[in-house]
């Protein structure tokens, strides 16, 4: 088997996906633009062969190093990256090179626009927040008359929470058309009081579910972004509940053969009129590749498995071999360089040491989205979940953590 490998050396923790396959006997055909004496030698030993070009935006180049692959050894049978940015990129080579086991570039629309991934959840019956494409400045006035203050705007084809904004009046949308990217296409959508749950995952050829996960964020990624807060999050007991059956169903809905999935639903903090009641779930945004964010991790110390070896026996075997038995519930909590904090992490392992599972100094191009420093653990309660979180984010003049819910 030939696999095809988009920059195994970045994110840092991507070789991992690599060295599964390796490890099985496959040929992993890696394609970056680092020069190769730079590769940390557990990428280099992850890959069969490396293919060194100058820039991965370059399609000409990404192209000719599957051409050379192909030529060399023989039919390429999966082209991979894992990573949204690149979506696009993998999606126009499966089908220049006829590979067949993933979304080729002509239907790739449902999975990259914003607008398009609510029709799909709208077509299973997942209700989402009204919006528009904004095509020019009278219909956004329109529209956010219509539905009222505050609106959120962000592009239809965007990765994470890059330029998003929530606009809180007239005076603020006008700020917007008059300095956003003419280049960029936005939707606006109406506000939604609610926290995120998500539904992630790995499917078999035929859209069984060989892993699962759902992760409560505590606070609003949006925020975290736009105003360089903290962030916390946990796996949650989901087992038989609504967001694993409302998950279950966008996994039918959506093209999720053979893929990670990674689907985001708001749940209703308030009474919404035309959407539903508080504790509803409503249609958000899906990413159709490994969940981001050090979930793979959260995935494996809940189950003690590894995700990685998943992903390499579905490609290769279609099926998983792990037993999938949840025991433990995960948290993550990340921190920021430049805020103070009440406890120190040395004070964080004396007295959760035996919860703690690992930090790690997120580079500095994800600190945006995900702080500066990530803190995983893990607890069968609950309780001990929210405890850990507020010890590790609350600051000073807080009794507790100001996002803690």
């Amino acid at each position: 088997m030939n696999v095809v490998f988009i920059s195994p050396n970045f994110p840092l923790d991507f070789y991992n996906f690599c060295s599964r396959l390796k490890e099985r006997g496959v040929n992993v055909l890696g394609i970056g633009d680092a020069p190769f004496e730079t590769l940390p030698q557990h990428t280099i030993n992850s890959v069969t062969e490396y293919y060194r070009v100058n820039s991965l935006e370059n399609y000409e180049e990404v192209s000719a190093a599957c051409r050379y692959f192909n030529e060399k050894y023989g039919k390429i049978h999966w082209i991979e990256s894992e990573n949204e940015y690149w979506l696009e990129k993998e999606s126009k080579l499966r089908s220049q090179f006829d590979v067949n086991s993933g979304t080729k570039f002509e239907n790739l629309s449902p999975m990259k626009y914003k607008s398009q991934m609510k029709e799909v959840y709208k077509s299973c019956g997942i209700p989402v927040a009204r919006y528009i494409l904004i095509d020019d400045y009278k219909e956004a006035v329109k529209f956010a008359n219509l539905i009222g203050y505050p609106i959120i705007v962000k592009p239809d084809n965007g990765v994470g929470a890059s330029n998003t904004y929530k606009l809180k009046n007239l005076s603020e949308l006008n700020y917007f058309f008059a300095t956003k990217d003419p280049h960029i296409r936005y939707i606006m959508e109406e506000f939604i009081c609610g926290h995120v749950e998500t539904f992630d995952g790995l499917t078999d050829s035929n859209k069984n579910i060989l892993v699962s996960s759902s992760h409560v964020y505590l606070n609003s990624i949006m925020d975290t972004v736009n105003e360089h807060q903290d962030m916390a999050f946990y796996f949650q007991d989901f087992e038989g509940k609504d967001i694993e059956i409302i998950g279950r169903k966008a996994v039918q809905a959506f093209d999720t053969k053979s893929r990670f999935f990674h689907f985001e639903f708001f749940r209703l903090d308030e009474d919404k009129e035309g959407l539903g009641k508080k504790g509803d779930l409503i249609g958000l945004e899906i990413n159709m590749r490994a969940p981001g964010g050090y979930i793979i991790d959260m995935i494996n110390y809940a189950y003690d498995v590894d995700v990685y070896t998943i992903w390499a026996d579905m490609l290769i075997y279609d099926k998983c071999f792990y037993p999938i038995n949840r025991k433990y519930l995960v948290g993550y909590a990340s921190r920021r360089n430049t805020s103070d904090y009440v406890n120190s992490i040395d004070d964080a392992y004396n007295k959760y040491g035996n919860k703690i599972l690992t930090t790690v100094d997120v580079p500095e191009i994800f600190s945006a989205a995900m702080g500066d420093k990530v803190i995983l653990f893990r607890s069968k309660s609950k309780d001990e979940i929210f405890r850990i979180v507020n010890f590790l984010l609350q600051k000073p003049g807080q009794c507790s953590w100001e996002h803690f819910d």
